[in-house]
């Protein structure tokens, strides 16, 4: 796993980007849905996307790791 750190700046406009300009609940939903199109596009095996299967992957995984932040809804018990 990566520690690389954001700069102050980078950090300032994420925290207005995710305070101010969007609802982090809204941002999860909408992350969760395009994970959810693009692994539909996997499972009907696009000659497209088999090149970069392995980076999907990954990215299915950060996509998800950062709508639990915005929005936890896989830990609630």
């Amino acid at each position: 796993m990566s520690t690389n750190t954001l700069s102050e700046e980078a950090e300032k406009r994420l925290i207005h980007f995710f305070n101010d300009t969007i609802d982090p609940e809204e941002m999860s939903k909408a992350i969760r849905k395009l994970n959810y199109v693009i692994t539909l596009g996997i499972l009907r095996q696009d000659p497209t996307l088999q090149n970069e299967l392995i980076n999907l992957e990954n990215s299915f995984f950060w996509l998800n790791e950062l709508a639990e932040v915005l929005n936890p809804y896989l830990n609630l018990e």
